[in-house]
């Protein structure tokens, strides 16, 4: 498994940051509003499934059960019924990852075997203390090396953001480098910043960079828990710290927007804004996910409703 390599601490790219909130918002505004209405329904369709293949399809429940889990994956690996899906689509389209808690990794793994899918749906755990963050660190450690144990190949972390609210951006550096060390070349680290409880746009920038520099994978908005998820605007302030880090580094860290995404209309808009951003070589599992729930059940609605569209 390739992996993103912890580079050292470098405060430099964290001085005389200036986010206009304003002028983010203009900015998302240009990118996507014009181009989603052009959007023919061929291409729709296309971002449709396009928007099924980046997603990971999860359950964060305190009720979640063996039985829950393994609905998710077949879900998963057939999210369209036989009877309805175009031929070539059944079985052939898949979501890029299953997402639950540590404990339920096992049901995924056993789950997605027996229906053959271990190498073509991932299984990602969140843990370190998720949605809070706040554990003791060895504790969120162990978090990581069970969920890895149990079959997970993606470790989605959350950051404990008193210390991004505090600017503590060493210690969290630290942090997620231990975060790292234990996800080894076994796992793919995405880091959950929780932006809706990082205070200003400012701060989400800096723990993008942190992040980035500590080794992460992927940077990811929110635990979902939150007040305030993913939102564009911030989307548009974590991209341009992936190309300033990109400009830095030469690496390509990936992005999951997770929470309030429950549409197709906001995975296109999220979609084209990367395409306009990050280019197009972002729009691959191995770059950008959904963090969603509900995003499949559109999914579902707008393909029926387009496929028949095409078929007039």
């Amino acid at each position: 498994m390739i992996v993103n390599n912890v580079i050292p601490f470098d405060p430099i790219p964290l001085e005389k940051v200036y986010v206009n909130l304003r002028s983010v918002e203009r900015s998302v505004d240009l990118l996507t509003s014009t181009l989603i209405k052009r959007q023919s329904p061929a291409q729709l369709l296309h971002w449709t499934l396009k928007a099924l293949s980046l997603t990971d399809l999860t359950t964060l429940s305190g009720d979640d059960t063996r039985a829950n889990v393994e609905r998710l994956c077949f879900r998963a690996a057939y999210p369209f019924p036989e009877r309805l899906a175009d031929p070539k689509d059944y079985g052939q389209v898949h979501t890029a990852a299953v997402c639950v808690y540590p404990s339920r990794v096992g049901d995924a793994y056993r789950a997605l075997g027996a229906l053959k899918r271990l190498d073509q749906i991932q299984i990602a755990a969140v843990a370190t203390g998720f949605p809070s963050g706040q554990y003791p660190l060895h504790s969120r450690l162990a978090e990581i090396t069970y969920a890895i144990e149990q079959g997970a190949t993606e470790i989605d972390i959350v950051v404990d953001r008193s210390l991004v609210l505090n600017g503590k951006w060493n210690q969290l550096y630290e942090e997620i480098v231990k975060m790292r060390e234990a996800c080894g070349d076994k796992a793919h680290l995405k880091t959950i910043l929780g932006i809706g409880e990082c205070g200003t746009m400012v701060n989400v920038y800096k723990a993008s960079m942190v992040a980035m520099m500590a080794g992460s994978d992927f940077i990811k908005t929110s635990t979902g828990k939150e007040a305030v998820n993913a939102t564009l605007p911030v989307g548009l302030v974590m991209i341009r710290a992936i190309q300033e880090f990109y400009r830095l580094t030469g690496k390509k860290i990936g992005l999951k927007p997770a929470g309030g995404v429950r549409t197709v209309k906001d995975a296109v808009a999220w979609m084209i804004m990367i395409k306009e951003t990050l280019g197009e070589q972002w729009l691959t599992p191995e770059l950008f996910r959904f963090g969603a729930s509900g995003l499949l059940d559109d999914v579902e609605k707008q393909y029926y409703s387009l496929s028949k569209q095409l078929r007039k």
